[in-house]
């Protein structure tokens, strides 16, 4: 809603047409009956979309006008602003942030889904340890070679034609996985889960998109409910799996080509979802273009002060706005790390470890997984109380907490008789708990951080650095695990943890100045 200031003086203003300078995060609704608006990002070629709520502007700005009076002033805004429904507090495309969310959620249950099928799939295919790291490695790998030229045609063709194409090929790779098993080669899993990495690429498109339709005081709000979908799709789906596995175990139906088992009809499943998703992105979401926005004669206090601090050189020799970015990609490998080694050794930790099958397991880590999508959905009103920066310390912190727990106890084939309630608390306070909060917080800080410029591309960037850590972390964990133990591994877990941490509380101030 427009703030009590802005709105006594609007009479003032309509008896001038020079430009007026607005504080950086309160966005300005712009409802002029044509299209683009007055200093839009978009350009022409996205006519079809209407009218557009420009939702960020820093320092001059021309103020928008409906229409002008019979003495030429202007008339101010039209009365439809003041009732809109999306307010300059909302989203500027509701209908296409909840698609957005869809293409999210599709992408990492092609993850989650199968999470409690690899392990089996993998020894029924004669892997080991070492051959479950390369398989979900894979799946981050086909992320990472895809993620900034997905997050360049962002840019250059749109949002629309970018995920329709990679949802199209999401669903080939859904098909293809469908058919491991028959095929009966660990090489075509891992094919496979590259081409399901390529067709789920798309974080920093989504994260672009989201961070393009929100103002930057409420950017980790929407931000965090993009994730919450996101961990969703990963944690919470996993029961799906382990559904398909129960009620299919040791049988096999046969419909023409198509063969359904215990580790095909979650990827069938997935199948359809792929399919309603892109009949959503075609014919429901709407076509918007990036260009670069207009210059600006002046700058805010606020932002000067910024962009001074951003462009001090560092004792690395680059400058701290550089610095910052880096450090957040950083951030985001340490954690998605962290998690893609649970991924990766879960399921049979929980096996070796503990006594619990496959299904079990995987239905544990999915009731985890709903606590921690509660937590994402309340990271608005967490964020009224503390910072994304404290956000990070404190998940991450959690986080370290709970894998360290699991570093002592011994497996079950040497007599150990550990609790499931151990497991249970553990997995609660990596899932539940300290990864949402923390990855989330980590997200919002490099968006805020990127600010106004062009985030398609640094979003792809951001993401191929999350699909780095698991491609990374899975193999080095399977080797660890293969030629040591799995005690070591959530040693050296906990170790890049608290390293992360001890970053993040250095940097603090200049990265909460950064992040205004």
């Amino acid at each position: 809603m427009f703030n009590a200031d802005f709105t006594d003086n609007l009479s003032s203003q309509k008896q001038s047409t020079n430009n007026v300078v607005v504080d950086d995060d309160v966005p300005v609704v712009d409802m002029t009956p044509t299209f683009s608006p007055v200093g839009s990002t978009y350009g022409d070629r996205a006519k079809e979309d209407g009218q557009y709520i420009a939702m960020e502007y820093d320092g001059v700005r021309p103020l928008p006008f409906a229409s002008q009076d019979e003495n030429n002033n202007n008339a101010g805004f039209a009365p439809s602003v003041m009732s809109s429904v999306m307010t300059a507090e909302g989203l500027a495309d509701p209908a296409g942030f909840l698609i957005i969310c869809c293409v999210v959620l599709i992408g990492d249950m092609n993850r989650g889904v199968l999470f409690p099928i690899m392990w089996p799939l993998v020894q029924e295919l004669g892997g080991n340890a070492v051959w479950l790291g390369y398989a979900v490695g894979s799946f981050s790998f086909g992320r990472i070679i895809a993620s900034p030229t997905l997050g360049k045609w962002s840019i250059e063709y749109g949002y629309s034609k970018t995920l329709v194409t990679s949802t199209l090929i999401m669903l080939v790779g859904c098909i293809f996985f469908a058919n491991v098993y028959s095929v009966g080669n660990l090489y075509f899993l891992v094919f496979s889960q590259i081409v399901l990495g390529i067709g789920s690429a798309t974080l920093g498109v989504t994260r672009a998109y989201v961070a393009e339709i929100t103002a930057t005081r409420q950017r980790t709000t929407y931000i965090a409910l993009l994730t919450a979908v996101q961990y969703g799709g990963f944690t919470v789906t996993p029961i799906f799996g382990a559904f398909f596995m129960w009620i299919l175990q040791n049988r096999r139906y046969e419909v023409g080509f198509f063969v359904f088992d215990q580790y095909s009809a979650a990827a069938y499943f997935m199948v359809s979802l792929c399919g309603i998703t892109l009949f959503l992105l075609m014919t429901r979401f709407q076509a918007r273009y990036r260009t670069k926005p207009a210059a600006k004669s002046k700058k805010s206090s606020r932002t000067a002060e910024r962009d001074e601090l951003a462009d001090r050189t560092t004792f690395l020799g680059i400058t701290t706005y550089s610095a910052a970015l880096l450090g957040c990609m950083l951030l985001n490998v340490s954690t998605k790390g962290s998690i893609g080694s649970f991924e990766t050794m879960g399921i049979s930790f929980a096996e070796s470890h503990f006594g619990l099958q496959p299904e079990v397991a995987g239905l544990i880590v999915s009731l985890n997984g709903m606590i921690g999508v509660g937590f994402l959905l309340g990271m608005g009103t967490l964020g009224k109380f503390l910072t994304d920066v404290q956000m990070i310390l404190g998940g991450i912190f959690v986080c370290a907490l709970g894998i360290i727990s699991f570093a002592a106890i011994d497996s079950v084939e040497n007599g150990a008789d550990n609790s499931i309630y151990h497991y249970i608390i553990g997995i609660f306070m990596i899932y539940g708990v300290g990864y949402p909060i923390g990855h989330t917080a980590v997200i919002g800080l490099f968006s805020k951080v990127v600010g106004r410029r062009p985030q398609g591309t640094l979003q792809g960037y951001f993401a191929s650095a999350g699909s780095l850590a698991r491609i990374l972390f899975p193999i080095m964990s399977g080797y660890i695990a293969h030629y040591d133990s799995l005690n070591t591994v959530f040693i050296v877990l906990f170790v890049n943890l608290v390293v992360s941490n001890c970053f993040v509380a250095i940097c603090r101030k200049t990265l909460e100045a950064l992040s205004v």
